[in-house]
């Protein structure tokens, strides 16, 4: 595929905010905890989604609510969402307050009668807030829709208890029980059918929080009509439990006591699978046909279409793409992305997009640089940069010591040696395949050089350009903070390379030439052969490179041969016309070089060579 810069194919961020589109059907599981909700025998329940972080619990959270605010429609009933986000209660007030807080003032809002049916509930409820020790943050409980009813601070100050009933005690607790109950049976709330809580971000959580939260649900549950769903790690949060009960583990339990104290609370999880390959496929695909601009009823055609294939285990091949924007390029690198993306990531939804992210930002930045490549092979480099960094860390070896091309070169042999004897390996053996099963495979040549890992990256499309990646390559590394320095080049031969190939007037001034006259022939070959390299590799310091071959030649004739054949290394097809101009006064003395790029060079470079062989 052509490396040249696709402007309509730029990626855009995505929001780390959970999904609002089902993108991923995770609707079946909404729809499974929803006929959980809903049936009767199970009232009342809690049920947990466990997943890891960035697994899409809180999209499924989003999901269960529609579910229910659909299904109470249908049934022409009120049932009361409540969501709760633990993660995010003020550290001044308690974790288990805030929850009852968070319960009760939503059944206040939903009181509806004649004001004595109201004022009779408020009544109920007041008596249901006394039971709570609201001393840790009196001020906060003043300021919350539980008590601005209140005429005065003093009746605030009524609310903090020194009951021997508050819920801190036995006792208390079963009289909150009891209280409870009596509130949802109160007239002003009659059409409200069942309280479904939705509690997000637990395992986010300190364990104080966690347990605390965790109690607070157990007060509710012995009330009919009040269920919780819970989205959280299962096992983080079974470690806070373990760590703030200081619960030990046996090395012979099949199951921790802090696993059966959570089990106690929450009846069954369950968890949300990991993507599959195909899911990844198609989530990488609708990210990028959102991004190139698929709205409205196109882009539901598509999520629907994915979804269908889903369910049929069909192939992404099969979607019926639309017929404008063209999106063959994203669904060509979606596909090319998926299987390291798969494996790396270990169906993370949210590591997927993260990534994707980062792709975008790379390839903005890239593009405002004046780096001439395509997404894809952007995306190529993305791949081994963050997921594969040892390899990583070779290639800015190979870009520091000049030696890009050749190396990358060589790799793309062995790639394309390894996909041949991959393919041979499918296709059915014969007679003479037995004969050559002794002999060594010649496509895995040179192998032993690279890292599996980075072998199978090379075979990723498309084939990379030294010429073309080696500005990405020193992008990459100056995000990290990373000097690019050849490591097998003496370091007093470091600063004149420096020096030679700086695109600062100001820098090649301070070259010292007598310095250069002074360097043993050795050392001399040495930096002519590691400036050839470097300006084969990368364009931006071709015309530094050059002169500084040409000041070489000038000032040490013993080493022109050697740097007339680092010039020839540089192909005619990638020159510079301003590269060309250096030789102006030159020309007689680098005739061989000019006279071989003639042989190949087009256009105005190919004009610039002729002018200079002519003397003008």
């Amino acid at each position: 595929m052509s490396e040249t810069t696709t402007t309509a194919s730029v990626l855009k961020l995505w929001s780390d905010e959970p999904a609002s589109s089902d993108l991923l059907s995770f609707d079946a599981i909404a729809e499974t905890v929803a006929d959980a909700l809903f049936d009767p025998d199970l009232n009342p329940i809690a049920l947990g989604v466990s997943g890891a972080w960035g697994s899409g619990k809180t999209t499924v959270l989003n999901l269960i609510k529609k579910q229910v605010k659909a299904r109470s429609e249908e049934s022409g009933t009120t049932v009361l969402v409540v969501r709760a986000d633990p993660w995010r209660y003020d550290p001044t007030v308690g974790p288990k307050e805030s929850l009852i807080a968070e319960v009760l003032t939503a059944l206040q809002k939903e009181f509806k009668g004649e004001d004595q049916v109201v004022a009779g509930a408020t009544a109920a409820l007041k008596k249901l807030v006394r039971k709570v020790n609201w001393s840790k943050a009196i001020k906060m409980a003043a300021r919350t829709a539980l008590t601005a009813q209140l005429p005065s601070l003093d009746a605030v100050m009524e609310l903090v208890s020194d009951d021997p009933e508050a819920i801190e005690s036995e006792k208390g607790m079963e009289t909150f029980r009891k209280d409870f109950k009596a509130l949802l049976k109160e007239p002003a709330l009659e059409h409200v059918s069942q309280v479904v809580v939705l509690v997000d971000d637990l395992d986010r959580c300190l364990p104080e929080t966690v347990v605390e939260t965790l109690e607070a649900i157990r007060l509710f549950l012995s009330a009919k009509g009040m269920s919780f769903v819970i989205a959280a790690d299962e096992s983080r949060v079974a470690d806070a439990i373990r760590q703030k009960l200081q619960m030990r583990v046996a090395a012979d339990e099949t199951e921790s006591v802090a696993s059966l104290y959570l089990h106690k609370i929450v009846q069954t999880t369950i968890p949300l699978p990991a993507l599959s390959e195909f899911d990844t496929r198609s989530y990488l695909f609708l990210l990028m046909a959102r991004s190139a601009g698929v709205r409205g009823d196109a882009y539901n055609e598509l999520v629907d279409g994915c979804n269908a294939l889903r369910r049929a285990t069909g192939s992404l091949d099969d979607l019926t793409l639309p017929e404008a924007p063209d999106l063959a390029l994203e669904m060509a690198t979606a596909t090319r992305l998926t299987p390291i993306l798969y494996e790396k990531f270990q169906g993370n939804p949210r590591r997927i997009k993260r990534f994707m992210n980062d792709l975008y930002v790379r390839q903005s930045v890239a593009e405002r640089r004046g780096i001439d490549l395509s997404p894809d092979a952007i995306a190529k480099l993305m791949v081994i940069e963050r997921l594969l960094e040892k390899d990583f860390e070779e290639l800015l070896k190979w870009l520091a010591a000049g030696q890009l091309r050749e190396r990358l070169d060589e790799l793309q042999k062995v790639a394309k040696g390894s996909a041949n004897a991959a393919e041979a390996d499918e296709a059915p053996k014969t007679a003479d395949d037995a004969d050559d099963a002794g002999q060594p495979e010649t496509a895995a040549e040179g192998g032993d050089a690279f890292s599996s890992t980075m072998v199978r990256w090379a075979m990723l499309p498309p084939t990379l350009d030294a010429t073309k990646v080696s500005g990405y390559l020193t992008l990459a590394a100056a995000f990290r903070g990373r000097i690019l320095l050849d490591e097998a080049l003496p370091e007093k031969l470091r600063d004149l390379a420096s020096k030679l190939t700086s695109g600062s007037q100001l820098e090649q001034g301070a070259l010292d030439t007598d310095e250069l006259k002074a360097l043993p022939p050795g050392d001399l070959v040495t930096l002519v052969n590691h400036l050839g390299r470097r300006m084969q590799d990368d364009p931006s310091i071709q015309l530094g490179a050059a002169n500084g071959l040409i000041t070489i030649a000038e000032l040490a004739p013993n080493v022109a041969d050697e740097v007339q054949a680092a010039l020839l290394r540089l192909p005619a097809k990638e020159l510079q016309v301003a590269t060309v101009t250096l030789f102006r006064k030159k020309a007689a003395e680098f005739d061989r070089v000019l006279e071989a790029w003639e042989g190949s060079a087009t256009g105005p470079v190919l004009k610039a060579i002729g002018l200079m062989r002519k003397g003008s």
